[in-house]
């Protein structure tokens, strides 16, 4: 990893582990980093940063457990593939998927505001 520079604020409310992983995890995802591209080591990340080894190691395993890196032992810590990007949903099946919801929360007593704000509440709960 050459070029993409990884910052910490450390006045920021956000503890460091996941300032390294938000950052390295945007420059994976925008190909900034690329395919098989090496990551420096767990102590050398943390001595240029002036870090905890045990700080950046969190960061790498957080990002191991999204699939963006992997690691192993003598090749060091790669950038992951990504995965291929999901397919369009198709629209007439969303539709399909939707009235049967509606049908169903009307059974329930529910109103158009009520079932919004349960698929709001669903969309942020997900993982």
């Amino acid at each position: 990893m050459s070029s993409p520079v990884i910052r910490i604020d450390t006045s920021s409310h956000v503890p460091p582990y996941e300032q390294i992983r938000a950052q390295l995890a945007a420059l994976i995802t925008s190909r900034r980093l690329p395919e098989r591209e090496r990551l420096p080591t767990v102590r050398q990340l943390a001595a240029d940063l002036g870090l905890a080894p045990g700080t950046v190691a969190r960061a790498y395993r957080e990002l191991e457990a999204a699939s963006l890196i992997t690691s192993r032992r003598g090749a060091g810590t790669r950038v992951a593939p990504l995965p291929a990007p999901a397919p369009a949903p198709n629209p007439a099946a969303l539709a399909e998927l939707a009235w049967r919801f509606i049908t169903k929360a009307e059974e329930l007593g529910a109103d158009g505001e009520t079932m919004l704000d349960a698929v709001r509440e669903a969309l942020d709960q997900r993982p």
